[in-house]
């Protein structure tokens, strides 16, 4: 079992989380100008409340927010002051609570899938990414083990199939890896599960996403312990409702997962992205922390 898997336990309780997770840059001289998204703010879901939530700059800056297309909520900002290090911390506090992992009960057949009305409605989430796609070896695999599966299986069946055909290894794989890079290699990390995941599902005709946000780390960890953690990244499939899955694990999202973004791949959802002007070098600096406040 993974150090992710591992960490990942079902639990049938609603919780309270106090999430602060930091990230930024260390540049290597003095940057003159810089404009940033920051996609950091957990969102409110049928399966999760958001009770606070706030971003901050350092340098100061001044920020805006929106939703983007996928449904994220973004926080944007410049910083024109010359600076050589720049930190966005994002602050929440979010109750989750339970969702059942089962064969819906609204679930539409295979020929349904393949409808006009679907295929359009979800083309942009049926069709291959840069990072998500994956090649015939892959699809081949799934296909073997899905067989004569419903649709309402088959995303399920895929998850729990991926943690025994690929490996978890820390470190061996970068936030610029593709799915077919990964598949290769048979190894990856949370980000490399989800996206050959969701590769495979849209090859078999099921609408897939990409999410991302955060996973429990010690779901027994005590009530106002913190508790040192990392982002996450799991997958959602349509078959008729969307369903949560954590395909690093093998195991349904839960309680301990914390919904921020969603899209077509970690492109879409790149926690802090943006452009500067000023040197070349730059370290990525990354943490997160959970304390349980119920």
């Amino acid at each position: 079992m993974t150090a992710e898997a591992s960490a990942a336990v079902l639990v049938d309780r609603h919780q309270r989380l106090r999430i602060q997770h930091s990230t930024g840059y260390r540049y290597s001289g003095d940057v003159v100008l810089s404009y940033n998204e920051a996609r950091m703010t957990p969102l409110t879901t049928p399966h999760q409340s958001v009770l606070e939530a706030r971003v901050e700059v350092s340098p100061s800056a001044t920020t805006y927010s929106y939703w983007d297309y996928w449904g994220t909520q973004v926080v944007a900002f410049e910083v024109r002051d010359p600076h050589d290090r720049l930190e966005v911390t994002a602050r929440s506090v979010v109750e989750t609570f339970p969702s059942l992992a089962h064969a819906s009960e609204t679930s539409l057949s295979w020929s349904e899938l393949g409808s006009p009305a679907v295929l359009d409605r979800f083309a942009e989430l049926l069709a291959p990414t840069t990072r998500c796609a994956v090649d015939e070896d892959a699809v081949e695999s799934a296909r073997e083990v899905v067989s004569g599966r419903e649709p309402s299986e088959v995303g399920r069946v895929v998850a729990e199939w991926l943690p025994g055909v690929l490996d978890y290894v820390r470190g061996s794989t970068g936030v610029h890896t593709s799915a077919l890079q990964a598949w290769e290699g048979r190894e990856g990390v949370c980000q490399d599960f989800a996206h050959i995941g969701t590769g495979i599902l849209r090859r078999l005709g099921l609408p897939a996403r990409y999410v991302s946000g955060y996973l429990l780390p010690l779901t027994d960890s005590s009530v106002g312990e913190p508790v040192r953690g990392e982002s996450h990244a799991w997958l959602e499939w349509w078959s008729g409702e969307w369903q949560a899955w954590d395909p690093t694990s093998g195991r349904p999202a839960g309680v301990d997962h914390v919904v921020v973004a969603r899209g077509r791949d970690y492109d879409d959802v790149t926690p802090l992205k943006g452009i500067y002007s000023g040197p070349g070098g730059a370290e990525l600096f990354v943490t997160v922390e959970f304390t349980r406040l119920a």
